[in-house]
């Protein structure tokens, strides 16, 4: 166990040193020292308790999500009806209730309806019940309701999504390192260190990015329009502001349409003929199918483009639009069609968040416990020093620089896989300086036993170092379980102290023993000593 041939030995001290220059820019960083621009900078990121930043709450509305299933259910049973074989015919849906209620032109034609329907409903998860209930009231007349397991789900969903759409954002922005997870049903936290400007993360999160294309209602009559009256299966939606349908608002028809789900690109633009920033946006191909169809049927019609329930514009169809690609103008600047470029792109959310709490924390607090805690793993780690080199002599002092050696390979290690460093990481530090010499103190407590039981100096050192690891590993394998489990089960804080533990556990073991080992086994072989004092 203690030969070190001289390629083993390159390879040690090489990964050991990689990672010691890894740590340096972020050494760098803390120190306020700049670093050369030529060469490469992997430091490590620093959390919103130690950089300062943003801490938004962002919540749902259940109810919306209700909303949209029953919109979308009252179209699928549209389609399904009108595409059956025969065709099953229908009077007005009601959806008063929060239910799709009909009534069928033929009696006879329910058992068709039903059959038709249920594959439109499905299992909700694990519960055991459907999503949706159908049932036939007086013969003829169909109801569907949600049920609260389908509702959940759907909630279940939506937010998860929601937290995806919302992590896609905020990475567009080039920030690195944000904590988003859910809190509840209903709310996301979303906390995002070192961002200057939180007043253009709360626009960009607000905004909801639902991109629907309409037709108008070219049967809407203006004296309605002005009292709020829809014609059936049309909807009345107000101008956005900015636009040249500011203050107006126009009766589109509620089905139809196509809905942004379909939008596979969105980039910023400029519109060739007037130069006005723009945002081109490119469809799937079943979009790009569905919006030629819709376009070759209404030549020469209005629609409108509507972003979050707003008509951003509403030209005509001068001739069907066929190559998937179209372009959305609204009184834009560059700035603002940049960002719902970024919006579009990454996905509409498939809720509304409402930013209902906000806290903006200094860099101050941060520097304050970065000073704190390098002062408690400072004064902790020249404790160590002065009781291990008191207690082991030589030994101790190998043990000392493999601590050294171990802060270091943390960062360095942290620094390449972009990990954020939070109050509770610095915390971990503290506590690996404290657990990284038990390694030690095991191995060298073990060879002053071999060195009572008389054995020479080679045969203890060996004996020592082997009969240690196992109980060296066995502790570690405990810790990394533990570690592991913290870092799937925690959040943020939790997580920032679970990743410090697990990095600081290889590295401890990997200094603590294999390098110590490196060390003596070199001094043994260079002094060759007829007896030691551990």
């Amino acid at each position: 166990m203690l030969e070190f041939p001289l390629s083993r030995r390159i390879y040690l001290w090489g990964f050991t040193l990689l990672l010691i220059a890894c740590a340096l820019p972020s050494l760098a960083s803390l120190s306020n020292v700049r670093w050369p621009s030529a060469l490469p900078e992997p430091t490590v990121n620093l959390g919103l308790d130690l950089a300062g930043g943003s801490h938004i709450l962002l919540e749902a509305e259940r109810a919306q999500v209700a909303r949209q299933r029953l919109e979308t259910m009252e179209e699928a049973v549209r389609d399904a009806l009108r595409d059956a074989e025969p065709r099953i015919r229908i009077g007005d849906v009601s959806t008063a209730g929060n239910r799709i209620s009909f009534l069928l032109e033929d009696p006879g034609q329910v058992d068709a309806a039903r059959d038709t329907l249920e594959p439109l409903t499905q299992g909700a998860g694990l519960t055991g019940q459907r999503d949706w209930n159908i049932e036939v009231v007086d013969g003829s007349r169909f109801v569907l309701t949600q049920t609260e397991a389908g509702l959940d789900l759907a909630v279940t969903n939506a937010m998860d999504s929601a937290t995806e759409v919302v992590r896609r954002r905020i990475d567009s922005l080039g920030t690195r390192e944000p904590t988003i997870i859910r809190q509840g049903d209903t709310r996301i936290v979303v906390q995002v260190p070192g961002l200057d400007d939180p007043e253009a993360l709360k626009e960009l999160l607000g905004q909801t990015a639902e991109l629907e294309f309409k037709m108008l209602d070219t049967q809407a009559l203006p004296a309605d329009i002005e009292q709020g009256i829809a014609n059936p299966g049309s909807e009345l939606v107000p101008g956005a502001p900015g636009s040249d349908y500011q203050g107006t608002v126009i009766a589109v028809k509620r089905l139809g349409g196509l809905r942004g789900d379909s939008l596979t690109d969105a980039q910023q633009s400029f519109d060739s003929q007037t130069n006005e920033p723009v945002v081109n946006i490119t469809l799937d191909s079943q979009g790009a199918a569905r919006w030629a169809r819709i376009t070759t049927e209404n030549v020469g019609q209005r629609f409108a483009i509507i972003l979050d329930g707003e008509v951003l514009s509403a030209p005509s169809i001068r001739e069907p639009i066929l190559g998937g690609t179209s372009q959305i103008s609204g009184g834009f600047t560059v700035e603002t069609a940049n960002n719902l470029a970024i919006s579009l792109r990454s996905g509409a959310l498939p809720v509304d968040l409402t930013v209902i709490e906000e806290r903006t924390v200094g860099p101050d607090l941060g520097a304050d416990s970065i000073r704190a805690g390098i002062l408690a793993m400072s004064i902790g780690s020249l404790l160590v020093v002065v009781l291990m080199i008191a207690t082991y002599g030589r030994f101790g002092v190998y043990a000392c620089v493999a601590l050294v050696l171990n802060v270091l390979m943390i960062l360095g290690i942290m620094a390449v896989m972009n990990t954020t460093l939070t109050l509770p990481g610095i915390a971990g530090f503290v506590l690996t300086i404290g657990a990284a010499v038990d390694a030690n103190v095991l191995i060298y407590e073990r060879i002053r036993e071999e060195r009572k039981k008389g054995r020479r100096v080679i045969a203890a050192v060996e004996n020592g170092y082997r009969e240690a690891s196992r109980a060296i590993y066995d502790a570690n394998i405990t810790n990394f379980i533990a570690g592991v489990l913290l870092f799937l089960f925690g959040s943020g804080p939790v997580r920032g102290f679970a990743v410090v533990l697990i990095i600081g556990l290889f590295t401890s073991v990997f200094t603590g023993v294999t390098l110590t080992r490196m060390w003596v086994a070199g001094w043994l072989r260079k002094a060759r000593p007829t007896d030691i004092t551990v």
